[in-house]
C-alpha cells in the first residue's frame, strides 16, 4: 500500500487531512479535524472509516473538533493521539520518537516545539512503499514557520533544521494552513535573487491548494530553513549565529505586509 493523503480545507485557511491507514479495510486517520462534519463527509465520500485522530497541537483551530468527531463516530471507540494535555479528548499521549502503527502505516511522532510547547510532527511511512510524509501542524509551513508563541528561536531552529531537517528530502510536507503565497512573498523579500522562490510564488498565486511540498524543496525556498545562507544572513544584518538569524527572520515576518 502506498501513502495516500487527502487534504480537507477547513475554517478560513486551515487544513485537516485524511491519511489512509488500511486500503483493504477502508480505514484512515484524521489529522487535526477541527470541522468534524466536513472531515467525516470527505471520509464517507472516499469510502473510508476514521479509526484514529492525530492532533499536532492544542490550538482550537486544530484540536477543537476532536470531541465532536469522537461523539459523531460513537459507538466506535476512536483513539485521539497528541503530545499535550491541553488537547481535547486525548486518549493516547505520544512519546518523542516512539513509533506506533495504525493499520499498515507506521507513525513516528517528533516533538517540534516552539509554536506550542506540545507541538508534534507526525512522520509517516509504510513498509510497502518508499513514500514518506510528515504532518507539521503550525511548526513548518510551505515557505514559512509558525509564530513562537510558547518557545524560543533556538527551539524553532532545532525543530526545523535539526529534527525535520534530518528527515529524508523526499518527505512530503503537509502543514496546517494555506499561507504559502504570503510566506513566499516574504521569502522573496529576503532572497530576491532566488529564482525557485519566485517560480513557486507565481505558482502558489494560481492554485487554491499548495500542499504538499517536500522537505528538500523547503530547504531551497524557506528562509527559516536557510538560516546559514549568505543572502539570508545579509538580510538579517549580517548575523552569523543561525539562532540569531532565526529570531531576526521571525521578527521581520511578524511585521511584513
Amino acid at each position: 500500500m502506498g501513502l495516500r493523503v487527502v487534504p480537507v480545507a477547513v475554517n478560513a485557511d486551515n487544513y485537516a487531512y485524511l491519511l489512509q491507514t488500511d486500503a483493504a479495510r477502508g480505514l484512515c486517520a484524521a489529522v487535526d479535524p477541527c470541522e468534524p462534519d466536513k472531515v467525516i463527509a470527505k471520509a464517507t465520500q472516499l469510502g473510508w472509516r476514521i479509526e484514529a485522530v492525530l492532533t499536532t497541537h492544542h490550538h482550537a483551530d486544530h484540536s477543537g473538533g476532536n470531541s465532536d468527531l469522537v461523539r459523531l463516530l460513537s459507538p466506535e471507540q476512536v483513539p485521539v493521539f497528541g503530545g499535550d494535555d491541553r488537547i481535547p479528548s486525548m486518549t493516547h499521549k505520544v512519546t518523542d520518537k516512539s513509533a506506533f502503527k495504525l493499520g499498515q502505516v507506521e507513525i513516528t511522532p517528533f516533538f517540534t516545539v516552539c509554536h506550542t510547547r506540545g507541538s508534534v510532527s507526525y512522520f509517516v511511512t509504510t513498509p510497502e512503499s518508499s513514500e514518506k510524509a510528515v504532518f507539521t501542524g503550525d511548526t513548518l509551513f510551505v515557505g514559512g514557520c509558525g509564530r513562537f508563541f510558547e518557545g524560543t528561536a533556538e527551539e524553532m531552529h532545532k525543530s526545523l533544521n535539526t529534527i525535520l531537517g534530518s528527515l529524508p528530502d523526499e518527505t512530503s510536507v503537509y502543514c496546517g494552513h494555506e499561507y504559502t503565497a504570503s510566506n513566499l512573498s516574504f521569502a522573496a523579500s529576503i532572497e530576491p535573487d532566488n529564482r525557485e522562490i519566485a517560480a513557486k510564488l507565481a505558482w502558489a498565486k494560481s492554485v487554491p491548494c499548495t500542499v504538499p511540498s517536500t522537505l528538500g524543496e523547503e530547504k531551497r525556498i524557506n528562509p527559516f530553513m536557510r538560516v546559514g545562507v549568505e543572502q539570508v544572513r545579509q538580510a538579517c544584518g549580517g548575523l552569523l549565529d543561525p539562532v540569531a538569524v532565526m529570531a531576526a527572520l521571525r521578527e521581520k515576518k511578524n511585521n511584513f505586509r
